[in-house]
């Protein structure tokens, strides 16, 4: 009798979010689409629950006299994850978060982003660990946007940030998935969600980011962008649910040489 190694798979945790549990682990973003008929369409197909939204560059209410976001997207559907896109500073990002607050009744869940520079839109990390400290101080959920570093993420996560969400390649590039073997670290040393934020282009990317063990994906561009951008949504759902169980299942190994699929042990001629 042989003994047979036993086989480790991993564990099906639910995605939790500062005390909450989500049934999906697509989030989206609201920027880019033609108009917020097709924003509320787009978001719908994709069966998202966490929506992000740049308070900087969308109206929550604050222009009375403009279209309101929330208008087509409901705080009573959906979770509504303001960042802070366009801050270049520790301080705008800080400043940005409160008026978030204040406009969305008190919420404290934020996403935070603190970018370096235009041209790649990378993540500044030395202002990213500065405005998350006093956010975290402040009474702030973070779930930080940030370098995929397995260092520094593990520097966030015992900060205080509640999710760490790696770049996986610049924003809005639609490059996919650049660098597989640190998101995987990542994912293996932290105890709190990571998501891939950015880089994600089309559905086997966000596939990809699942299958590495993401315990989800932020994406934006990817699905507004598309040329149809409600089929899209509805493919980076099926998507993420593919890439999920893929991930539970446990891919065969990796192997230098072919291997029948029919074993020839036991053949009669």
């Amino acid at each position: 009798m042989t003994n047979t190694p036993e086989i480790l798979l991993p564990e099906d945790k639910p995605l939790e979010i500062a005390g909450r549990i989500y049934q999906s682990r697509l989030l989206v973003g609201t920027g880019k689409y033609r108009d917020l008929a097709e924003t509320g369409r787009a978001i719908e197909a994709s069966g998202a629950e966490i929506v992000t939204v740049a308070v900087r560059r969308t109206n929550l209410g604050q222009n009375p006299d403009e279209p309101n976001l929330l208008d087509v997207i409901s705080p009573d559907r959906y979770t509504i994850l303001p960042n802070t896109a366009g801050c270049y500073t520790a301080k705008d990002a800080v400043r940005t978060c409160k008026l978030a607050r204040e406009l969305l009744d008190g919420r404290d869940l934020v996403k935070l982003e603190v970018l370096g520079e235009h041209k790649t839109l990378y993540p500044n990390m030395p202002e990213t660990l500065a405005a998350a400290e006093e956010l975290i101080k402040d009474g702030f959920k973070v779930m930080v946007y940030c370098s995929d570093d397995p260092l520094l993420a593990t520097i966030l996560e015992e900060m205080g940030c509640i999710a760490i969400m790696p770049l996986g390649a610049p924003i809005g590039s639609g490059l996919g998935i650049q660098n597989r073997y640190n998101i995987r670290l990542i994912v293996e040393n932290a105890k709190v969600p990571v998501l891939v934020d950015a880089g994600v282009g089309t559905a086997s990317d966000a596939t990809i980011a699942m299958e590495v063990g993401c315990d989800g994906v932020l994406m934006n561009t990817a699905i507004a962008q598309a040329r149809n951008p409600i089929k899209m949504a509805s493919a980076m759902r099926l998507a993420i649910e593919a890439g999920r169980e893929a991930y539970l299942a446990g891919r065969m190994p990796k192997k230098l040489y072919a291997s029948a699929s029919s074993p020839l042990d036991g053949t009669f001629f």
